[in-house]
């Protein structure tokens, strides 16, 4: 008996291969995209990679894996962790243009009543624009 005499169990079978194949595809190209993005490989490595993935592709990626697998995990780790910074430091500069207005609006209202000189806000607002 093979599981196309049953339709139902045909059809996971058919798509345990589909997902399978998909799977494979999406960790080709991420290969692909990982060999062009390592710093530690000469342009001639490159284009050794890409050609045995190409020619051996279930070989090619599983050579890969093993042999510059961890490498792709340290990679993708500093990506993520250069782009965790760049988002702190727009959110820290978008926080503090918005912190230094309110202040300024402050210093105005202190000014408007009396409470500081003018040479007092003068000083104080270019404190806070530096």
């Amino acid at each position: 008996m093979l599981a196309y005499d049953y339709p139902v169990l045909g059809f996971f079978w058919s798509m345990l291969i589909l997902f399978v194949w998909v799977a494979w595809i999406m960790l080709l190209f991420r290969i692909v995209i990982d060999v062009f993005r390592s710093r530690d490989l000469g342009g001639f490595a490159k284009a050794c990679w890409v050609l045995f993935v190409a020619l051996l592709p279930y070989l090619g990626v599983f050579v890969y894996l093993i042999a510059r697998g961890g490498k792709m995990a340290e990679r993708n780790l500093e990506d993520l962790q250069a782009q965790d910074q760049a988002m702190r430091q727009y959110v820290q500069t978008v926080a503090s243009s918005g912190r230094t207005a309110d202040e300024l609006t402050k210093l105005a209202d202190l000014k408007a009543q009396g409470v500081i000189t003018d040479a007092e806000f003068a000083a104080q607002k270019a404190r806070l624009i530096g």
